[in-house]
């Protein structure tokens, strides 16, 4: 079992930010997996809680990966940036998957390079 954040390289995000907004994505994904998936959810403690990071070039990709993601009944969740700080309102930062089996998300994800 891993989690798996996908973080958009277009918004020129900070380290710290980046950060912040992974943070955000990976918390609501375990609670959102908790209830959706809570064996998924269960596995993934008792496996060490695995992390992967990668980047996509545009938010555009975080559509497809949705739509791939939910035919396979693997949890999803996009944070959307309260507009704050760096970047404007509502902007797409982070796409969070999982946690759900790992070869699924490499087969979704694998293509992406770590962050």
């Amino acid at each position: 079992m891993k989690l798996v954040c996908v973080v958009n390289q277009s918004l020129k995000m900070g380290k710290g930010k980046i950060a912040a907004q992974v943070g955000h994505a990976s918390i609501q994904a375990f609670l959102g997996a908790g209830v959706s998936h809570p064996q998924h959810v269960e596995a993934w403690l008792a496996e060490g809680q695995k992390k992967i990071c990668v980047k996509t070039p545009e938010a555009s990709d975080f559509d497809a990966l949705t739509r791939l993601a939910r035919q396979q009944n693997i949890p999803v969740h996009l944070v959307r940036d309260a507009g704050h700080t760096q970047i404007p309102k509502g902007s797409a930062t982070v796409l969070a998957l999982g946690p759900f089996n790992e070869t699924a998300l490499d087969e979704l994800t694998g293509h992406l390079k770590l962050l």
